[in-house]
């Protein structure tokens, strides 16, 4: 994908094109949108917060535009632009100034905690939203109908910090597309060094932990809300975790072949990121990668 990203540099016409172009594709094929919001990320991340802004405005606007000929509704496709890069953007501001990958996630993770509160201040009972919302998104005669039912009751509970996570998700990959190109271009080999340095801080991992133990022990809102946040302080253990295992595989003698069937199984079977995330929270106290250097030097 190298191509792709030396196009997007060469001026900002190109990046406009890639990045309207792309994300009208993403209504068909939603992991594109991941490769758009790249494109922002990077520009952003080489070039400055006002170039990458000035990007996503034509963006926006071309958009806006093209949706309004191609599918005759200019405020959607112009709302799904601006949910789609504003949020890739503004991380990526962070990670130009800030400099640190681990910082941008906890960040990007505290705006979504954050975003969850603020929905259940302005909402308490969201629960009935998400059982309203996916009535009418999901099939009504999915058999069995009272399983069916029990199981959207128990999901309910849970989908704003789904649906906050998985935005999280699409967010953190399209800047980490955007770093990889970078890197790729001006920097080789440092995104994955970057990448597997992520770690996170002791008393962010005993506040994580305190959230569960609440969400545990408590009932009622205050147990819903600690658990949508525990699925967001999730996203976060999971990258880590991701980091922490790769540098294990790429130790071993079959490292060439295990990191690879590391990521697939991630890919193929989401449940294996759970144990993932555990990883990711004990290496807070255990620095995991540097007991693996030392024993691979001593």
């Amino acid at each position: 994908m190298g191509f792709l990203a030396e196009y997007i540099m060469r001026g900002r016409l190109q990046a406009m094109i890639v990045a309207s172009t792309l994300a009208l594709i993403s209504l068909v094929m939603p992991p594109v949108s991941i490769v758009s919001s790249g494109s922002i990320a990077l520009v952003t991340l080489r070039r400055g917060a006002f170039e990458g802004l000035m990007v996503l405005g034509c963006s926006t606007a071309v958009v806006g535009g093209l949706g309004f000929f191609l599918l005759g509704n200019l405020q959607f496709v112009l709302l799904y632009g601006m949910v789609l890069w504003i949020p890739v953007w503004l991380i990526s501001i962070i990670l130009r100034e800030g400099r640190y990958l681990s910082l941008t996630i906890e960040i990007a993770v505290l705006i979504g905690v954050l975003g969850v509160i603020c929905f259940y201040l302005y909402e308490t009972d969201l629960a009935v939203m998400w059982v309203n919302v996916l009535s009418q998104v999901l099939p009504r005669n999915a058999p069995p109908v009272q399983d069916f039912k029990h199981t959207l009751d128990v999901i309910s509970h849970y989908m704003t910090g789904i649906v906050v996570a998985a935005s999280i998700f699409g967010m953190l990959f399209g800047l980490f597309l955007g770093r990889w190109w970078q890197a790729l271009l001006y920097n080789p080999g440092g995104f994955k060094k970057e990448f597997l340095s992520l770690n996170t801080r002791p008393r962010l991992a005993i506040a994580s932990v305190l959230v569960v133990v609440v969400a545990i022990l408590s009932s009622g809102v205050i147990s819903e809300l600690s658990w949508n946040i525990s699925i967001l302080l999730f996203v976060m253990y999971t990258f880590i975790g991701t980091a922490v295992i790769h540098t294990l595989f790429a130790s071993m003698k079959m490292g060439r072949y295990m990191v690879p069937m590391f990521y697939i199984t991630l890919f193929l079977i989401p449940h294996a990121m759970l144990p993932v995330s555990l990883v990711g929270l004990s290496d807070a106290w255990m620095n995991l990668r540097n007991k693996i250097s030392n024993k691979h030097t001593s």
